[in-house]
């Protein structure tokens, strides 16, 4: 029997340049996480004092804008979901043309500035003669301005995810035969909506928690919009703190990047398709 020889370029040689890349991209997020730390805990008489973290439950606001934060962000999630969920199947049930206009309103967000953005949704909101005032449309201008809740930030905050969102969406989308599985499930007597929702979601879980993700993590994170429309959620909360108590709005920072990062771990984890336990003989 004739012996086989390894061919020159079977074997796994090894590459330093993958070790020096990791720790590259390790020490350029790890250095000003580690900077941020040691600020928020350095005590300038000496020592080293918890006191920026142990006092954020404590703190003036902190409470109500991190729940205000998070409010906004289920809701964001959910009606950017319900949206483009829906439009995304019947684009891809469609024509390509239709598919095509999708994707450039999906994406027009991009090319607009936040603050531009912002300031024509100010002058929306101003908009309307005084004749107007006990009109339902005036009452629905006042009722989205709430500062208990303000859906006018919901809306922002939907368009400004929509190009993220939509991006992970039509990649899930586009590893799944979605006029296949529709075919099918209706040639078994499912209707519709039973089609869609028994059907196509469960193959689109990874895509519907990446989405989710990204839109919490915009939520999280804006700060222009909510700043010029004068309310206080998470950000704006964190700078106000800033201007104050510089320690204790860099605690905040670490913690909320902990929490995205948790957040990410946990997205992943979920995404991740459960393997059938092998048969025993």
């Amino acid at each position: 029997m004739a012996q086989l020889t390894p061919t020159a370029g079977s074997g796994r040689r090894p590459r330093p340049w993958r070790g020096a890349v990791l720790l590259v991209a390790g020490l350029y997020f790890l250095v000003p996480m580690a900077a941020s730390v040691w600020f928020s805990v350095d005590d300038p008489n000496g020592g080293v004092q918890f006191d920026a973290y142990t006092g954020l439950l404590s703190a003036p606001g902190f409470t109500d804008a991190l729940l205000l934060t998070l409010e906004l962000a289920a809701a964001t999630v959910v009606v950017l979901l319900v949206l483009l969920v829906p439009a995304l199947i019947a684009a891809r049930l469609g024509t390509a043309r239709m598919r095509a206009v999708l994707e450039v309103v999906c994406t027009l967000p991009l090319v607009v500035p936040p603050v531009a953005f912002t300031a024509g949704l100010i002058g929306v909101l101003r908009w309307g003669p005084d004749h107007l005032m006990d009109t339902p449309f005036f009452q629905t201008i006042v009722f989205v301005q709430q500062p208990e809740f303000p859906l006018v930030l919901v809306i922002a905050y939907v368009l400004m995810s929509l190009p993220l969102a939509y991006r992970a969406l039509d990649a899930g989308l586009r590893a799944v035969d979605v006029r296949t599985l529709v075919e099918a499930a209706r040639s078994c007597g499912a209707s519709w909506p039973r089609a869609v929702v028994t059907v196509v979601l469960p193959n689109l879980r990874g895509a519907l928690l990446n989405a989710a993700f990204l839109t919490l993590a915009l939520v999280l994170g804006e700060f222009t919009a909510a700043s010029i429309l004068g309310y206080q959620p998470f950000a704006v909360w964190v700078y106000s703190v800033g201007n104050s108590q510089g320690q204790m709005s860099v605690a905040v920072s670490v913690l909320s990047l902990l929490i995205t990062w948790v957040l990410l771990l946990l997205l992943a984890a979920a995404g991740r398709e459960r393997r059938p336990a092998p048969a025993r003989s």
